[in-house]
């Protein structure tokens, strides 16, 4: 009969907090896609369509950040309610047609992108090991940012007195997104400008927001990026050293007589 020692219960217990540990950052490419396919509608010539498609797609996104993050379950359930609960509300607001409607739902729709933009980014800094699901999950949450900044900017706009773009420019969902974009990215190509200092104030933070992002984040999870074979590599490494410093083994009874390894791993001589 053989009976399972106390330490080794406690190594089955380490091995499957490792395998725990190994789990990727979430599953980010599905996110990755919608999010592109988001920003390819709003882009194209159904802009006033796009605009109440996205209300559908970015309940989407909800969805599939809580799937992947770690959160309670009650916690979860109660952020589907809240958003399923806004969404409704903020569009039956812009089915008015009106620009407190509209501003109204445009800064709901913000709110929630900063959401999921905030889950995202810390279930991915929490993550023990840097995954190519992390950069996907990074690269939703630089996505997300943008489209958040374009939704406030079109708050501005149907909140505010004036024109949202100097010189009379066009101010659309299609206009916002360009120009949020080409903010975050910081290239400026000045055919889009902010008139008001509202706008030109966000303007300020969606730039210093994309820098810091790209500068800290991005480029962190790319320089600590290691393949699934190399990973594995590392952690087998490191459970031989933790196997090496634990000596005796714990389901050796006390007085047997046991044959220490000698620092290049090959047994030593029997103690006497």
């Amino acid at each position: 009969m053989t009976v399972r020692g106390r330490g080794e219960g406690r190594r089955g217990a380490g091995g499957r907090a490792g395998r725990s540990r190994r789990q990727p950052a979430g599953r980010y490419g599905a996110l990755l896609l919608l999010l592109v396919a988001t920003y390819l509608l709003s882009a194209s010539g159904l802009s006033t369509v796009a605009a109440y498609v996205q209300f559908v797609l970015f309940i989407g996104v909800v969805l599939l950040v809580l799937r992947t993050a770690e959160v309670n379950r009650a916690v979860a359930t109660a952020a589907v309610a809240v958003t399923l609960a806004g969404t409704a509300a903020a569009l039956g607001l812009a089915l008015t047609h009106t620009s407190a409607g509209d501003g109204v739902a445009d800064i709901w729709k913000g709110l929630v992108l900063l959401f999921t933009a905030v889950l995202i980014v810390r279930r991915v800094l929490e993550h023990p090991t840097v995954t190519v699901q992390s950069i996907y999950g990074a690269l939703s949450a630089y996505l997300i940012i943008g489209l958040m900044f374009a939704a406030f900017f079109g708050a501005i706009q149907h909140l505010g007195q004036g024109h949202f773009f100097a010189d009379g420019q066009p101010a659309n969902t299609q206009t916002f997104q360009y120009f949020s974009f080409t903010t975050l990215t910081t290239l400026g190509y000045g055919d889009f400008t902010a008139a008001g200092n509202g706008g030109r104030a966000l303007a300020v933070i969606e730039a210093l927001t994309g820098q810091i992002f790209l500068a800290t984040l991005v480029a962190r999870l790319v320089a600590a990026y290691r393949a699934p074979g190399a990973q594995q590599d590392q952690q087998d490494q490191q459970d031989q050293r933790a196997a090496r410093r634990r000596w005796p083994p714990a389901n050796v009874s006390q007085g047997s007589r046991v044959i220490r390894p000698d620092r290049t791993g090959r047994p030593g001589r029997r103690r006497r």
